[in-house]
């Protein structure tokens, strides 16, 4: 496999098979992560995307996936509360603003949300376009065609649905909704007009064929930000006992998908924390996008550090102003 003349290719318009990125598991990592990042700064440029999140609903879910500490099939400690109201976001809201971060997105549990939460929601992203300067985003399960309009009015502009991991091995992961309900979901999401968040989690048992599997069933739907998420195996969920990946797997995961998905940010998300870097070298290695501060169940990076991160890199902080949609 010549690195080389694959990553030109790609800059020339071209991609990548099925077969050629299998061959990007063995080849050598440092090679094969300054071609990624060399494809970041083509597609990229040297613009850092931040993005914060905010749990507005919590507590045990409907669905039964594995690696989750709200599962079903959880036995974790977690906190349950209903939508948080308007005030309650839009202070945390104010909390984020003003420090370099693009986006702010509201992340609920449960499969979907009832009409009347989805109502809520819509007030607290026109607090958060109102009164701060970060792009409002959702992550809130599998809701219909009807709440994304309601929610794009409000001034949503970005929609976050994972595809966790191949679509055969989440059938191991999940029982109650399939990828293919993710993957229709997500067109409706392209149907009404808005951008798409769509990753996974990594580290749960799946194979390097699934993580390829994976990557090419998102270039399918293409997404504009990709999460990639390290499982931080947690007490109670029935992957507690699972190793963590090393740095070495991490990076390599991230500049493959550089190379399969090449013009959307790879957003390197959960498991930084536990890098001895914190994601340093895989944002020299195809990422230029993160979550920062704490996840929804684990902690994360402070946003006081990250700033400082992307400042040494020499990366400029990617800015996008917050709009209202008219209704559909």
């Amino acid at each position: 496999m010549d690195i080389k003349e694959l990553t030109q290719r790609i800059i020339e318009g071209g991609s990548i098979t099925r077969e050629e990125a299998l061959e990007l598991v063995e080849a050598p990592l440092e090679e094969l992560c300054s071609g990624a990042d060399e494809l970041r700064r083509h597609f990229n440029g040297d613009v850092f995307d931040m993005c914060a999140i905010m749990s507005v609903k919590g507590g045990r879910c409907s669905e039964n996936c594995k690696f989750c500490a709200q599962s079903s099939c959880s036995k974790a400690d977690i906190d349950t509360f209903e939508v948080r109201d308007a005030d309650y976001v839009a202070a945390d809201a104010k909390a984020h603003s003003g420090k370099g971060i693009a986006h702010y997105c509201q992340v609920s549990s449960g499969r979907r949300l009832n009409k009347s939460e989805v109502a809520q929601i819509c007030e607290n992203v026109k607090r958060i376009v109102a009164e701060t300067d970060m792009a409002p985003c959702i992550s809130l399960g599998l809701i219909d065609k009807e709440d994304l309009l309601a929610l794009k009015a409000a001034g949503v502009q970005r929609v976050h649905n994972n595809i966790e991991t191949s679509p055969e091995y989440f059938k191991k992961v999940c029982s109650t909704h399939t990828t293919d309900e993710k993957i229709e979901y997500m067109k409706l999401v392209h149907e009404v007009g808005l951008e798409l968040c769509s990753g996974g989690i990594f580290g749960i048992g799946e194979t390097w064929s699934d993580r390829i599997d994976m990557a090419f069933a998102l270039v399918e739907i293409q997404p504009d930000s990709v999460p990639i998420n390290m499982l931080k195996p947690i007490k109670g969920t029935p992957m507690e006992d699972r190793d963590r990946l090393s740095k070495d797997e991490v990076r390599r995961i991230i500049a493959i998908f550089k190379y399969i998905l090449p013009k959307a940010s790879i957003r390197f998300a959960a498991g930084r924390d536990y890098l001895d870097d914190t994601g340093i070298a895989c944002f020299k290695g195809g990422s230029n996008a993160t979550i920062t501060g704490n996840m929804l169940t684990v902690k994360g990076i402070s946003i006081e550090e990250d700033l400082q991160t992307i400042e040494r890199l020499g990366y400029s902080l990617y800015r996008k102003e917050p709009k209202i949609y008219r209704q559909i």
